[in-house]
């Protein structure tokens, strides 16, 4: 039996390997050095916070995946989330609900107090304007269908202007005439200039502007006044922007500070009214896409120009006040007077202006006696001396040092 052959050893290739690897030894022992460092480095929170987003939302940042993450916050996070996040393209919410910007620009019912006069004015004051708010209005497209609903629209956003501004500077009545044109073209509220003004009108509560609901129809307005605010709303339809409040579809006086101002981004003040707009894309030009309609509502303004205010009744629940009980709320208190105003003589009434009730001259006298009984309560009469106790003799009092009369 032979033994198998054993192969010869080319020891000149195993020098040469060796002095190879030898060479590549420090390079090698170094990358090994530099893998095991890192691997006991703490990883940063970023790369955990990303693996947990990734694991929660198995890679799918659509619709469906932010869903699964936003339902492990509690409402503060979320509320948070939604308020800081530069993308969001909805108005800020805030868990309020749905539907709340249509409800009444009053602010939603409370048992709070609430905020108003100077303390308004102060926190009105120091809420800035939101940076890079305004954005351009397209000029509105009046196409009415008759000549009747030209007339009807025209006489809406007069009264709109009139009674809601009727006091303010020219711009600022421009800046109320193009909100009213800004929800005409926004899809969250109707499509014509009277469905607009008088919208939640047919409720007790609820109109988005007061005066449809609080009786101030009722009172004849000041010719002068009333053309001046035809005026505007005839520019109005014309196609002129105000440009200060471009894409506005909210206001407030300063005196107030309604709950939802926050919640919309603050683009200026004009006069005595802060304008507001949608945030994110529902406030952008490109949103106001609705297009008129052009046939205007028939309003009855009859039966808005009665208050419709709840009063206690003698049996359940609570009464509309009528007609007949409207009365005594919408006549008198007018103080009209004769002025001379440019040469031209006009009848004015600054306490008619907008509508709303003044006291008459017999009602502050009324004001003012109850005020005075009030503050001087008449003197009790002094009680009359007890008869002295028998074996005491009574001794009139002698006043020393009275002034002689």
């Amino acid at each position: 039996m032979s033994l198998p052959s054993i192969p010869s050893v080319d020891w000149a290739k195993v020098k040469t390997l060796v002095r190879r690897y030898a060479a590549a030894a420090p390079a090698a022992l170094a990358a090994l050095g530099v893998a095991m460092a890192a691997s006991s480095t703490v990883r940063p929170d970023g790369d955990r916070t990303a693996e947990a987003v990734a694991r929660i939302t198995e890679g799918d940042l659509s619709a469906r995946g932010l869903a699964a993450l936003s339902a492990r916050m509690d409402p503060a996070q979320l509320a948070l989330a939604i308020r800081f996040d530069p993308n969001e393209n909805r108005a800020a919410l805030l868990g309020l609900t749905p539907g709340w910007e249509s409800l009444t620009l009053a602010g939603r019912p409370t048992l709070e107090l609430g905020v108003s006069g100077l303390d308004a004015q102060k926190r009105n004051a120091a809420m800035p304007a939101a940076i890079g708010a305004l954005r351009p209005a397209a000029p509105f497209v009046f196409n009415a269908a008759t000549p009747a609903d030209r007339a009807r629209a025209l006489r809406c956003l007069t009264q709109g202007v009139y009674y809601e501004a009727a006091l303010e500077s020219t711009e600022g009545q421009e800046a109320v005439a193009q909100v009213i044109l800004n929800r005409v073209r926004d899809p969250n509220y109707p499509n014509t200039v009277c469905g607009v003004v008088f919208e939640g009108a047919e409720r007790n509560t609820g109109c988005q502007f007061s005066f449809t609901c609080d009786g101030a129809l009722s009172q004849a307005p000041v010719a002068w006044a009333w053309n001046r605010a035809r005026l505007v709303a005839e520019k109005a339809l014309s196609g002129y922007v105000a440009t200060k409040v471009g894409t506005a579809t909210h206001y407030h006086a300063d005196y107030v500070h309604p709950w939802w101002a926050p919640t919309l981004g603050k683009i200026t003040q004009i006069g005595a009214h802060i304008f507001y707009r949608w945030k994110g894309l529902a406030g952008e030009s490109a949103a106001f896409k609705q297009v008129y309609s052009g046939r205007e509502p028939t309003i009855d303004e009859a039966r808005f120009a009665r208050p419709r205010l709840i009063v206690a009744s003698t049996g359940e629940g609570a009464t509309v006040v009528g007609p007949s009980d409207a009365a005594v709320l919408a006549d008198g208190g007018m103080n009209l007077r004769t002025v001379e105003i440019n040469g031209q003589t006009r009848v004015v009434g600054v306490a008619s202006l907008g509508g709303r009730r003044q006291a008459t001259a017999a009602d502050i006298a009324a004001i003012n006696a109850r005020l005075q009984a009030f503050e001087d309560p008449p003197l009790a009469a002094p009680a009359p001396a007890a008869p002295a106790p028998a074996g005491v003799t009574a001794m009139d009092v002698e006043e020393v040092g009275k002034p002689a009369s």
